[in-house]
């Protein structure tokens, strides 16, 4: 091993080091010409530029908060160096890439007003109109990222921004996956192509930033193993190549396809900027269309389902939705920021047809009209600052509401305080209240019977470079929705589980309190970064499973070598959740469902890590659960569906400059 890591690195150090200067300096004025053609002419002095620097190259978010592009080497991008590219503390994946993620923690507050097409295991990995980034670089700016998966195939994330002037910036990514996966009939293939544009007028009255997204994830479904004490934990000499354990079926897929078209602008009517003054008012238009789409597809009935109308099996729920929010603003420099704005929503979420059985009558399709009324309110004064915002609606058939609040306060650089607030009350996604499919159990109509999930909740964060990150949230809920199963006893032993899952409201209320708790410990060159996580569930029936406790401990060595020409970090990270009855995956639905039968978890996770970093190259080298061979397989992502064995993985993240 220690020789592929060598060779591993000198390869990469050899074609870095080829790399002309990244950043490119400021080019120098030749004048001699101009002088002797202007001997007459008084001469005069061209400003000097300032040099750029990595601070320049400007990432906004959808809430208009901007960093910048951060090229260093750091053990919070090792957490982010995956299919997601985010830290995945709280999440649990399964065998394959880009296969669903159980969840370790949950976040009951909800981020946007409306409901959503659902399949939530498959969605993962779609990005929404808050995922979609803006840039305001000073040269074309590239960034690729490459990760290897499982058998045949590879992950490349590859985006360019660049600009054609001061004033307007575009971006375009696409990030394609392609893994077979060890497992019978698990490959899977995406990709997420967005482009975006980012416009300021020159008098700066006027700003414009846009987006196109289209994305696509395909996924072969197997059901998970079909015996898993004989072929898995038995730990079977005959069964080290997973491709030869047995899974439930090899004939069925799920999609989502999704495309998105995003405008969002604003217009000074008026705007004055002095030394004592700054103020401004303006109007403002958001546009989103997109149209998405969740498809299960099976050449034939399969009793693992339960019993179906025809084969082969077609199921597909679409969701179209226009949004158009119209506002007003002012802004002053001792008052903060005020809007208020008008939404209108229209949504559309069908089924090719209407089906009529002896016993019920399941409609095609939920569409109406949505009209909300909010505001916002914005205002920082020196280290303290307020954030509110409202959104009510007052006409249609889905009545909502949607109100945030957050205080933060800076005690000085190294710590920060914030207390927020959320209250929400909104419809659950649109397969809880309205599904069709081939297989006769899985139709329903709850869009007369549901209420509203109602949310509260106060969360309190403490940022302190000195004592460490805490956060402690604690959420209520009421009419928490949920899939599980009707199945007995006897139904389950046979295999019929999720022949009976359909989607529920709990009647009493549900409370989660969740205390996350981040600190590093520095000695020299070494390291010991720890997460822990504590959470606790209060309800009348168990509905919302959770570990208590989950943890991540990382010990990893940092220095450079090679006379300073490769920063270098390796370790080994450390992650254990404590055993709880972890929830099902159902891939018709392309959900995860409640189950109280079975216990998983406890089982510790170890990978160790060699990482380099080479100018804007960052080199990523990782033996992935390491301690699987000796600590026996009892390590699930959710019932039936193991997590992956021991693999080495390698990959790269390349930023260069023109």
């Amino acid at each position: 091993m220690k020789y592929l890591v060598g060779l591993f690195l000198l390869l990469f150090l050899q074609t870095t080091f080829a790399q002309e200067k990244t950043i490119p300096a400021v080019k120098e004025k030749d004048s001699s010409q101009f002088m002797k053609k202007n001997l007459t002419r008084p001469t005069v002095t061209a400003p000097v530029e300032p040099p750029l620097s990595i601070e320049d190259y400007k990432i906004i978010s959808y809430a208009r908060d901007t960093t910048y592009l951060d090229t260093t080497l750091s053990i919070q991008k090792e957490y982010k160096y995956n299919y997601l590219r985010r830290d995945d503390f709280e999440l649990m994946p399964f065998a394959n890439v880009a296969q669903p993620y159980n969840a370790l923690g949950v976040d009951m507050e909800r981020a946007v007003l409306y409901p959503s097409l659902g399949a939530r295991a498959r969605n993962i990995a779609y990005m929404e109109v808050q995922d979609i980034s803006y840039y305001n670089v000073p040269t074309p700016l590239t960034d690729l990222f490459f990760k290897t998966t499982f058998e045949q195939g590879q992950l490349l994330d590859a985006a360019l921004t660049f600009n054609t002037s001061r004033r307007l910036n575009f971006f375009i990514a696409f990030k394609g996956m392609r893994s077979l996966g060890k497992y019978q009939y698990s490959q899977i293939q995406s990709g997420n192509f967005r482009t975006s544009a980012n416009y300021q007028s020159k008098n700066e009255r006027y700003t414009m930033r846009a987006h196109i997204a289209a994305q696509d994830i395909d996924s072969e479904e197997n059901g998970g193993l079909l015996s898993k004490e004989l072929q898995f934990e038995s730990e079977d000499t005959d069964f080290r190549d997973r491709s030869r354990i047995d899974v439930i079926f090899t004939n069925a897929r799920n999609k989502i396809l999704g495309k998105r078209y995003f405008l969002d602008q604003r217009f000074a009517i008026f705007q004055k900027r002095d030394s004592i003054r700054q103020s401004s008012v303006g109007i403002g238009h958001e546009f989103t269309y997109e149209t998405k789409y969740f498809q299960f597809l099976q050449n034939g009935q399969n009793d693992y389902f339960g019993a179906s109308f025809i084969t082969p099996i077609d199921d597909k729920a679409t969701l179209k939705t226009f949004f158009n929010r119209l506002s007003l603003d002012y802004s002053n420099r001792f008052l903060g920021t005020l809007k208020g704005f008008v939404n209108l929503y229209n949504y559309d979420y069908y089924f090719n047809s209407i089906l009529i059985t002896d016993t019920q009558t399941i409609p095609n399709q939920l569409r109406g009209d949505e009209l909300a009324i909010g505001g916002l309110y914005q205002k920082t004064i020196g280290g303290f600052a307020l954030d509110a915002s409202l959104t009510y609606g007052i006409t249609g058939a889905l009545t909502n509401y949607i109100f945030d609040a957050a205080a933060a306060y800076a005690i000085n650089d190294k710590h920060k305080i914030e207390v927020s607030a959320h209250s929400s009350s909104s419809f659950p996604n649109f397969n809880f209240l309205l599904y069709q499919s081939e297989y006769e159990n899985y139709n329903w109509n709850n869009s007369g019977n549901f209420e509203n999930q109602n949310i509260q909740s106060l969360k309190f964060n403490l940022s302190s470079q000195v004592w460490g990150d805490l956060m402690a949230q604690y959420a209520t809920t009421d009419n928490y929705t949920y899939f599980s199963s009707n199945a007995t006893s006897e139904q389950i032993d046979n295999g019929s589980e999720n022949a009976y899952v359909t989607p529920k409201q709990e009647s009493s209320a549900v409370s989660h309190l969740k205390v996350k708790y981040t600190k590093e410990f520095k000695v020299g060159k070494w390291a010991l970064n720890n997460t822990v996580m504590y959470q606790n569930v209060s309800q009348t029936n168990q509905v919302l499973n959770l570990p208590q406790l989950v943890t991540r401990n990382t010990l990893y060595f940092s220095s450079n070598v090679f006379k300073n020409a490769v920063f270098l970090q390796t370790g080994v990270t450390f992650k254990y959740f404590t055993k709880y009855t972890m929830d099902a995956y159902n891939p018709l639905l392309g959900e995860f469902y409640v189950q109280n039968r079975e216990e998983l978890g406890a089982f510790p996770l170890l990978d160790f890590f060699i990482n380099a970093k080479v100018r804007q190259t960052r080199i990523y080298l990782k033996a992935e659960h390491f301690n699987s061979s000796f600590t026996g397989n009892t390590f699930y992502a959710a019932p039936n569906y193991p997590y992956r064995d021991f693999v080495v993985r390698f990959g790269l993240v390349w930023n260069f400059f023109s």
